[in-house]
């Protein structure tokens, strides 16, 4: 039980941690700044939402990857990106059927409906490497 709750922790704060990054390493690499900060404080946002959402992680993720084991890294890597798209579509759709609004709201690029941004993949690509990895080591040491 005390391993559950750590990793549910874990990785709602690893999460919104490495949003808040990709942020403000996004905003600095597209020019375009938060609240009129200057681009060089590197300035970087979350949603309190993400939270639970991010603590599906361990929930879903041990399931998944338990049974990717025995695949390539590339199909791994496409599978959880993919998976994370699922879930960022279903929680946007759900968090604007309960408040009225989507937080997050992606109406350039290609999106799907706003809840999606496909140009991201290479940045899930890289999260769901690094969120492997992590799982993995802690479900190995704990």
């Amino acid at each position: 039980m005390k391993k559950q709750l750590f990793l549910l922790l874990f990785f709602a704060c690893f999460g919104v941690t490495t949003e808040i990054v990709f942020v403000a390493f996004s905003n600095l690499i597209f020019n375009t700044p938060l609240w009129d900060e200057p681009l060089w404080s590197l300035t970087g946002k979350t949603y309190v939402w993400m939270l639970p959402i991010y603590m599906l992680i361990p929930v879903f993720g041990n399931t998944l990857m338990k049974k990717m084991r025995p695949y390539s890294l590339l199909v791994r890597l496409f599978t959880y990106a993919f998976s994370i798209f699922f879930i960022e579509f279903v929680s946007g759709f759900a968090l604007e059927m309960i408040t009225g609004k989507c937080p997050w709201e992606y109406t350039s690029g290609w999106h799907v409906c706003g809840y999606i941004q496909l140009e991201f993949l290479p940045a899930w690509m890289f999260f769901a490497f690094l969120i492997e990895k992590l799982f993995y080591y802690l479900d190995d040491n704990l």
